[in-house]
């Protein structure tokens, strides 16, 4: 029961303080899961992670839902969905009661453009430090370099992507099997 709610808290916590989606979650998940409980390691959590973006849904959800499974089966996938979904749901609620009037104001819209400025700078930094952990030689290169182009300059859909970098992996995995 005590791993359960810790569980909840940590998860509660990524879902409070994650601005801007699922991608600005990576570096509380890795200091939650990773660094802090041992839940998981960097692969294991990189690997929830892709998992969660090729499945159906909010990534933030469903990487944790996935990382709840791995833990704790039906019951922590469960606990860690609710922990991530709780202060979205008290906050919009909040939000909605409270402060609508006050969204045309000048003052909060900029805000919420240095809140946008600030989790791009979260998520590089995530970036950086999935990629030194998983990028491992030239193939792995290219195919980062070659993968970001298409999303982000041919706007491809980043599952058709993922799991075509996939499949890959997998023939590239193959073909050195037999050298």
């Amino acid at each position: 029961m005590k791993e359960l709610l810790e569980m909840y808290g940590a998860f509660f916590r990524i879902g409070l303080f994650t601005f801007g989606g699922g991608y600005a979650m990576l570096p509380m998940l890795q200091r939650e899961v990773v660094n802090r409980f041992h839940w998981a390691t960097d692969e294991e959590l990189l690997d929830c992670y892709a998992i969660g973006q090729c499945t159906p849904g909010v990534i933030a959800v469903n990487t944790a839902t996935f990382v709840g499974y791995r833990r704790r089966g039906v019951i922590g996938g469960i606990v860690t969905t609710l922990g991530v979904i709780s202060p979205s749901i008290l906050i919009i609620t909040v939000v909605a009661m409270a402060l609508s009037p006050f969204m045309s104001n000048p003052y909060v819209a900029r805000a919420f453009a240095g809140i946008r400025v600030a989790v791009s700078a979260l998520i590089a930094s995530s970036v950086v430090k999935l990629a030194k952990k998983s990028v491992k030689d030239a193939a792995g290169i290219a195919l980062c370099v070659l993968a970001f182009a298409i999303v982000a300059l041919l706007g491809a859909s980043p599952i058709w992507v993922t799991l075509g970098a996939g499949l890959f992996g997998f023939v590239m995995g193959k073909v050195r099997e037999r050298k």
